[in-house]
């Protein structure tokens, strides 16, 4: 009777568990079949832009301002009273255009006294090489003694130096007549007038200032280059004497640098105390829109022009102090690769290692990918603007 007990209970134990067994065989199998169901999960769609190269010129930015290759200050050679001014304040002059009259009637009667010691001179000099010839002949006949011969002969010099002398008077009071009309120097824009007729004025260089006159034809832009660039492109100019570095001007209220110029001076000291080295560059002023003391946006071309590997900034992605992009192989699978940069311009970075012509990187959607994952790849919409004109500076 206990084995008979013990055999049900090993039976109902043995039926309980294949009960069991075949619930958790029909729950795997529905997971299966629920798994099987399932659709598997899309690629990423991003942007994807393929990488070129492009002829650039590096270019160093700078900001100075511009100077008048000629500027002068007028100011009165002799004293008087000024009597006319010739000129409308701002306006522009040509080299001998008259600025200032002063009263020339003084120097007009001074020009006249020297006319008449020149003519008194050469009175004395007339009679007294007449009586020196007369005493030559007197002296050859023993008719007067060599003492009053001697004295004849020096007359006759003392008339001569007076001659001279009196000469030199009326060359320098034709000068200063000449000097009552004050003539502009330089062709250019003069400022307004200090001074106004019926004043007196007085010559010499700390007079009073009667006008200001700057040349307009051509302006100088200066500008500090730090010590790198310096090394880097402009000494080597200066050294071998050719200083047709690439350099363009743009003004505060005009877009790129649309006016292109030529180095002109290199100082010969670097300024110790900020690193930098003033160096001018000349540009034409056609329309007279560039004036002395304008701010002034400078670009130096900093290398020949070369290829280049250029990618979209959008593309750049950071890691500490890394710069990576994502690059898409022919399979459409990810992969991480450091890149060092260079300058940037329009939106763009020079790309110097890491990635050549021809590979595909990941311009938008990096924050949705991985390294190794497959994605749906789309062209990129270019963002750069339109390529300007080939000899501009922006071009690059």
């Amino acid at each position: 009777m206990f084995f008979l007990r013990k055999r049900y209970a090993v039976l109902a134990i043995a039926t309980a568990a294949l009960i069991g067994g075949i619930a958790v065989l029909r729950v795997y199998a529905g997971t299966a079949q629920e798994s099987a169901a399932s659709p598997p999960v899309p690629a990423a769609a991003v942007d994807v832009a393929t990488v070129e190269s492009q002829t650039i010129t590096d270019w160093h930015d700078y900001s100075g301002r511009l100077e008048a290759v000629d500027q002068v200050v007028v100011r009165p050679l002799v004293s008087g009273t000024l009597t006319t001014v010739h000129f409308t304040d701002g306006s522009l002059v040509k080299k001998g255009d008259v600025l200032f009259t002063i009263d020339p009637r003084p120097y007009q009667a001074a020009v006249d006294h020297a006319k008449a010691l020149v003519v008194s001179a050469e009175a004395r000099v007339a009679y007294t090489g007449s009586d020196l010839a007369r005493g030559k002949r007197l002296l050859d006949n023993n008719a007067i003694a060599r003492r009053d011969y001697e004295e004849k002969r020096n007359a006759s010099r003392r008339a001569v130096a007076d001659l001279q002398a009196a000469e030199a008077t009326l060359e320098s009071a034709r000068l200063n007549l000449e000097h009552t009309r004050i003539l502009a120097p330089i062709s250019g824009r003069v400022s307004r007038a200090e001074v106004t007729p019926g004043n007196v004025v007085a010559a010499g260089a700390g007079s009073v200032p009667l006008t200001s006159l700057v040349s307009v034809s051509r302006l100088y832009a200066s500008f500090d280059v730090d010590e790198q660039s310096f090394l880097k492109v402009v000494n080597p100019a200066r050294v071998s004497g050719d200083r047709e570095v690439p350099v363009y001007l743009g003004l505060a209220n005009e877009e790129n640098h649309p006016r292109p110029g030529k180095l002109a001076s290199i100082d010969n000291t670097m300024d110790t105390s900020s690193g930098t080295i003033r160096v001018r560059a000349v540009f034409d002023n056609p329309d007279g829109s560039l004036v002395p003391g304008l701010y002034a946006r400078i670009r130096l071309g900093g290398s020949a022009p070369h290829e280049a590997v250029l990618i979209d900034d959008r593309a750049i992605g950071t890691d500490q102090n890394k710069r990576f992009v994502v690059v898409v192989d022919e399979s459409n699978k990810t992969a991480y690769r450091e890149v060092h940069l260079g300058t940037s311009r329009k939106g763009r970075s020079v790309v110097e290692t890491g990635l050549k012509a021809g590979e595909r990187i990941v311009v938008n959607g990096l924050q949705r990918i991985r390294p190794g994952d497959v994605v749906a790849p789309r062209p990129a919409l270019a963002t750069e603007p339109p390529k300007l004109a080939s000899n501009s500076a922006d071009n690059s």
